[in-house]
């Protein structure tokens, strides 16, 4: 009785939390409602024995994916009013879209039917010497390892595709250009280039510290920009 009512809250939560999803105006509100779904979701893993599946849930979704999603929102400067400047405009057509895609699963829907053995699945055989987890794996790396390893197979093409469509080669003589590493310069170089001794007085200005270090730090802005400036081997400092 008690996991009867649990199920039934934790799943009016989950369509509560979905639905907030897609219908929040603000992204970080949509994210935050979405790590909770994720939650409730867990939580019904554990009521079906799927103790593994709602770590994994919870770690890698919660913990990773979600995370992301907040922080890449959060940092991202989004102009809200611009983006619903067409929303009037390419409302039709969004419509028009919804329409169809609600037919098609209409249809597929209305021919969709039960099997005759789809029931007699829930008798399959139990190996109760084994604790769930290590079922789980036994079928994902035994059974199904081939259909495993392929999807992984899709996900590196999608992340190498997606990583080969949004590399941009920039200019290398421009400010923004992507700093490359250049090992013979770093190793040629000498003391003279980034190491200068200064002899402060008590009570010197700021201005006067670092004006002898002027001629350094240009000449290091601009013969040391095809490579890492971060890898330096020497520190500036001063006595």
């Amino acid at each position: 009785m008690i996991a009867a009512a649990a199920f039934y809250v934790f799943a009016a939560i989950l369509i509560v939390c979905a639905a907030m999803v897609v219908s929040a105006r603000n992204p970080v509100h949509a994210v935050l409602f979405l790590i909770l779904a994720f939650f409730n979701a867990a939580a019904l893993f554990l009521l079906a024995g799927a103790e593994f599946l709602a770590m994994i849930l919870v770690i890698v979704y919660v913990g990773a994916v979600a995370v992301l999603f907040l922080f890449v929102v959060m940092m991202l400067d989004i102009n809200f009013t611009q983006l619903r400047e067409g929303f009037q405009r390419y409302a039709p057509v969004g419509m028009a879209v919804g329409v169809v895609l609600l037919i098609e699963l209409a249809g597929v829907m209305g021919s969709w039917k039960f099997a005759p053995e789809a029931l007699n699945l829930r008798f399959a055989p139990n190996n109760a010497a084994l604790h769930n987890t290590a079922q789980l794996g036994h079928l994902i790396y035994t059974d199904y390892v081939f259909l495993f390893q392929t999807s992984g197979l899709v996900l590196l093409v999608a992340m190498i595709g997606a990583i080969v469509l949004t590399l941009r080669d920039r200019d290398p003589n421009s400010a923004k250009a992507s700093r490359r590493q250049n090992v013979a310069a770093q190793v040629a170089r000498r003391k003279e280039d980034t190491l200068v001794l200064v002899d402060v007085e008590f009570g010197a200005k700021t201005q006067e510290f670092f004006k002898p270090l002027a001629p350094v730090l240009e000449k290091a802005g601009h013969g040391d920009h095809g490579h890492d400036h971060g890898h330096d081997d020497h520190a500036h400092g001063g006595h």
